[in-house]
């Protein structure tokens, strides 16, 4: 592939607008295909629908390698390398919709000398069915692995780059790995199957980390015991690492619930019961009763009571709502009978439409103002910088359960607030050793 050879990019979302604006960034010139004719208008007036830092500034400074269209055959004309940045929900019975990679697959038909390279997340055994169905066009499986919050970092600084074909496809492999050269990231070069397991593989694992450090803070609020401090000893061993580690109301967003279930309805499709997948996503499901328990704790009913959410979004740095705690946390103080007010500093406009009967305040003061209790949901920095004195004169009842353990319970508890946390003592702990 010549070095300024276009790319084309299939679906203007996160991971297609990333992977679009980082491509640019590394001088490709790109053609990037929305099916949505009001995103395509806002995208060339130079406005970015989503929220994701570092992202706007690079799609501005490449606006002369970056063309936004709604037609699939402008891309033809333009690209060997198609990338497929569609997404894949789940459905009702847990399995990945490949209702847009589907449609995606026809519009590009079976041209001779293209790539369709996958970046979407797909069940194993998608690429060899298309390439079945498409011979001619070549098929790469390159998956994605970029944070919300940090995905152009991702990209520009990836720990490796996966890319996955079967024999026959080894030139399209070859330029995939060429595009990427210049991130200098190691590049994993493996079979087509191997390469959508491991997307798959990566995050089950990481969503059971997760899953895992809860249970531990669950036993832990039962033996006196804090789990940030033995979270911090066990990520010390090399062998565990320390990330992943942080107990809380568990995982959300569109990656860790969606690919956790879609490999266990996968193992199951194949007649295999993935047992510890099923226990890592009732545990996620079960953690935001832990918040309910904290509450109930110290306060008699939750009728009538006013509950500030401090944060909605699935984690800082993202308006992304999807698979957010806040979602159940939220239904479930108002089935208590509890009157629910939040505030996040960037999802509120998101939120609106997914939460109508929760209050939406302009600031955190304004949520904590009057509340009978609130519950960090998002770790946002700045609720780290809050002026706890100011919080306890302003909520009605100074009640704060922290669900990410994310604030300094000392500099809390001076403030006059009761302070509670997932799987960490509910006060200090003063008795004497020796």
């Amino acid at each position: 592939m010549s070095e300024k050879e276009s790319i084309g990019v299939v679906g203007a979302g996160w991971v297609g607008l990333v992977t679009a604006a980082c491509f640019a960034e590394l001088g490709r010139p790109v053609v990037v295909r929305e099916i949505i004719a009001e995103k395509v208008d806002t995208l060339r007036r130079g406005e970015v629908p989503i929220h994701e830092p570092g992202l706007p500034e690079l799609i501005e400074k490449n606006r002369e390698r970056l063309t936004f269209t709604t037609e699939m055959g402008e891309l033809l004309d333009a690209a060997r390398l198609i990338f497929v940045c569609v997404q894949t929900p789940p459905t009702y019975s847990g399995d990945a919709d490949l209702s847009a990679v589907q449609r995606a697959v026809e519009e590009i038909g079976d041209p001779e000398g293209k790539a369709l390279v996958m970046k979407s997340t797909v069940p194993v055994g998608t690429g060899r069915i298309i390439h079945r169905d498409a011979p001619g066009l070549a098929y790469v499986s390159c998956p994605e692995f970029l944070r919300e919050g940090t995905a152009v970092k991702d990209f520009m600084e990836p720990d490796r780059v996966v890319v996955g074909a079967d024999p026959g496809d080894e030139w399209a492999a070859d330029e995939v790995a060429a595009v990427y050269e210049p991130v200098g990231a190691p590049i994993v070069r493996t079979d087509l199957s191997s390469a959508e397991m491991i997307k798959l593989a990566s995050n089950a694992y990481l969503a059971t980390k997760i899953s895992f450090i809860n249970e531990i803070a669950n036993v832990c609020d039962e033996v006196g015991a804090d789990v940030t401090e033995v979270a911090r000893g066990m990520g010390m061993d090399p062998r565990i690492g320390g990330s992943f580690l942080n107990a809380g109301l568990g995982f959300g967003g569109s990656c860790f619930p969606k690919d956790t279930q879609a490999l266990k309805m996968l193992a199951g499709n194949i007649g295999y019961h993935f047992q510890l997948l099923s226990s890592v996503i009732e545990v996620n499901e079960l953690q935001k009763r832990r918040v309910m328990s904290k509450l109930s704790k110290h306060l008699d009913s939750l009728v009538g009571k006013r509950v500030a959410l401090l944060g909605l979004a699935f984690k800082p740095d993202t308006d992304d709502m999807r698979e957010a705690s806040s979602l159940v946390l939220a239904h479930r103080l108002e089935g208590e009978g509890a009157t629910v007010v939040a505030f996040d500093p960037v999802a509120t406009e998101r939120a609106r439409d997914l939460l109508p009967s929760v209050e939406m305040a302009g600031s955190a003061l304004d949520a904590l103002d009057g509340a009978d209790a609130a519950v960090l949901v998002t770790e946002w920095p700045e609720f780290a910088e809050l002026d706890w004195a100011e919080v306890a004169k302003r909520m009605g009842n100074p009640l704060l359960v922290d669900g990410r353990n994310f604030l300094d319970p000392d500099a809390v508890r001076a403030a006059g607030i009761t302070y509670e946390a997932i799987g960490r003592p509910s006060l200090p702990d003063r008795s004497a050793v020796g």
